[in-house]
């Protein structure tokens, strides 16, 4: 569990050392285990749709590219792990279930769940998914086979994109500006939801490709989902601000007759998060913050660190307060647990993985050892080790460790040899030097791969690609590799990574369109969008202009001034004294149009125009389809 792998052949070739297994009792939980099967197909209504499609004719889901996932039987293939194997399996399992008797989840149409309550007069929903259509789709079987009732309201229990992007399927916009549909969040939803959009947006699309492996196509030896669900749908992103915050744990909410007990954990799995008890059904929600998984503290698609021991100390707070008085725990991803006595046995255990790793972690970084240390020697306590639902499917103990030790000590491990290493390229070539040229290289990568070695092997491919792009045994070698360690990794999100590498080294980079959200982009507040532009700004180039521009906000009355100084675009509201290069008088929508095409229909201005036009060259385009296993 520690690494991520297997043990002995077929991951990296040789036995894990014995502190990483901690002896026979820690080789993980009984395949034979049928209960979670049990549980993912109890309460089954309806299959899902097979595929979902646009109003194009796109398909955006497609259940079907999984089939060989319901059909392998138990018994996994050589190319995926045995576990990584059942979990794919298990996020297989589709369609609408009842959780409880006016309580419904859809399953397996997205990555993520979408929960309907059932009320006085309508249907109250959960995290609608990621994207409109499929959320669409999962309301429709819910009244095809329950009840066909309106929406009075939608919850987002917190600011990733897959539990609130599909809000325009289910909603209209009117019917919540009315007041008819109330939509109810955490407080900071609006800030946090946008912001992850803002300033590593493009960077963050890019790693979500291989976090996803979306260039590897589903099967046997490519993608089995993602751990947490099967796939992302790819439909239409749609937001809509709340019109109820909750900001209090114990805030009790009435949502079409239907009593909701709120329970705040921010800086737990999102930075705006929430779960809810729903007394009257004896149910209890816990958003993302305990699937059947170990979850992601530092995420390989790239995010803020989490904190681990916040993050077990709600999870405690949530027994404390719900589990004696609950039947049932659900959560946005994955199948529920039913029976108190085994909800209190699955939150606790969800509960202790998360303190364990942050207290060893901190016990051991405090002894001298670094993160890389931690995490290849951490064991497990024997129950977590057994017990499904904390094995790393998603997030794993390695890079969780990682995550902690970087939380509290940053990138560098005290190492004054590790302090200012050569970046990839110059140290590829010094490496091919080292070793008598890109050919001996590759002949050293390739012995410790036939070896079994195939993590050094990896290390000293990348140097060859990196010292010769172009050199094509050191590209096959390396995605010969990547591919073994993929086919070997029990973490989804592993396998992934690898098998988009691979992919990438024989294909090269496909360009991809990046998936745009008109309703997420007008979202964004004035710093926002200011913030947008100075992350964007060619520091060398800018270092000798100097510029001011002021913006009166029509819509508001709000002013603003951005200033080019330094190579650095400084903004701040209410500006004080001296007379800007520009002002402009507009709204944020004409702001938004100014920045994305220099429309200036309808915009006042006074000043310099061509200030504007100065600040516009200096501001880079995004890229979202960069290298990465290659310079």
């Amino acid at each position: 569990m520690a690494n991520g792998n297997r043990t002995g052949e077929g991951a990296t070739g040789v036995a894990r050392p014995a502190a990483a297994t901690g002896g026979a009792d820690r080789a993980g939980p009984p395949l034979a285990d049928t209960a979670d099967f049990d549980d993912a197909r109890r309460g089954l209504v309806a299959p899902a749709p097979r595929t979902v499609t646009d109003a194009r004719g796109r398909t955006v889901w497609d259940l079907a590219r999984y089939d060989f996932l319901a059909e392998g039987g138990d018994a996994a293939p050589d190319t995926v792990h045995p576990h990584l194997w059942r979990q794919g399996r298990l996020t297989a399992i589709n369609g609408l279930f009842e959780v409880t008797e006016g309580v419904h989840q859809v399953r397996g149409m997205d990555l993520s769940n979408m929960t309907l309550i059932e009320g006085r007069d309508g249907v109250i929903i959960v995290d609608p998914l990621m994207t409109s259509e499929v959320a669409a789709a999962g309301l429709a079987l819910y009244r095809e086979h329950v009840a066909d009732r309106p929406v009075s309201a939608v919850i987002h229990t917190h600011t990733h994109v897959d539990h609130f992007g599909g809000v325009l399927g289910v909603v209209d916009p009117d019917d919540v500006a009315s007041g008819r549909v109330v939509i109810v969040a955490p407080e900071h939803f609006m800030e946090h939801a946008v912001s992850e959009n803002v300033h590593a947006g493009p960077a963050m699309v890019r790693r979500g490709r291989y976090f996803a492996a979306d260039g590897v196509e589903p099967g046997p030896a490519g993608r089995v989902g993602v751990g947490l669900g099967l796939d992302f749908s790819s439909g239409r992103v749609g937001l809509l601000a709340p019109t109820l915050d909750v900001t209090r744990t114990g805030q009790e909410e009435v949502l079409d007759g239907v009593r909701f007990v709120f329970h705040m954990t921010p800086g737990t799995e999102a930075p705006a998060e929430m779960n809810f008890h729903l007394p009257d059904f004896r149910a209890l929600c816990m958003a993302e913050n305990a699937c059947h998984t170990l979850h992601n503290l530092g995420t390989l698609r790239g995010a803020q660190v989490r904190d681990a021991r916040r993050w077990s100390r709600y999870l405690n707070e949530a027994i404390e307060l719900f589990a004696d008085r609950s039947d049932v725990v659900f959560s946005s991803h994955h199948w529920p647990t039913w029976g108190t006595e085994d909800i209190r046995v699955f939150l606790s255990q969800q509960r202790d993985v998360y303190a364990y790793l942050h207290d060893q972690t901190l016990r051991l970084m405090n002894r001298g050892w670094t993160g890389s240390e931690i995490a290849e020697d951490l064991p497990m306590p024997p129950r977590l080790e057994r017990a499904w639902h904390a094995r790393g499917f998603y997030g794993s103990v390695s890079h969780d460790v990682k995550a902690i030790y970087q939380r509290y000590m940053g990138w560098f491990d005290g190492n004054p040899a590790h302090l200012w290493q050569h970046p990839p390229q110059a140290q590829g070539r010094l490496y091919a030097r080292a070793m008598g040229g890109i050919d001996a290289l590759v002949g050293r990568a390739r012995e410790f791969s036939d070896e079994g070695e195939l993590r050094f092997a990896a290390e000293l491919a990348s140097h060859a690609v990196f010292a010769d792009p172009d050199h094509e045994d050191a590209r096959e070698l390396l995605a010969d590799v990547l591919t073994r360690l993929g086919h070997g990794a029990e973490c989804a999100t592993w396998r992934n990574f690898y098998l988009s590498g691979a992919v990438e080294l024989r294909d090269g980079v496909v360009a991809r369109p990046v998936p745009q959200s008109e309703s997420i982009v007008q979202a964004l507040d004035v710093t926002q969008i200011l913030d947008s532009v100075g992350i964007r700004v060619n520091g060398p180039r800018a270092w000798r202009e100097e510029l001011c521009i002021d913006l009166r906000m029509a819509d508001t009355g709000e002013r603003y001034r951005a200033l080019l100084s330094n190579g650095a675009l400084i903004h701040y509201p209410d500006p004080k004294g001296d007379v800007a290069d520009l002002t402009l008088t507009l709204t944020k929508a004409q702001l938004l149009a100014v920045l994305r095409e220099g429309d200036l229909d309808g915009v006042e201005h006074e000043g310099d125009l061509g200030a504007l036009q100065r600040l516009a060259a200096l501001v880079d385009g995004p890229e979202t389809d960069f290298a990465i296993v290659t310079p």
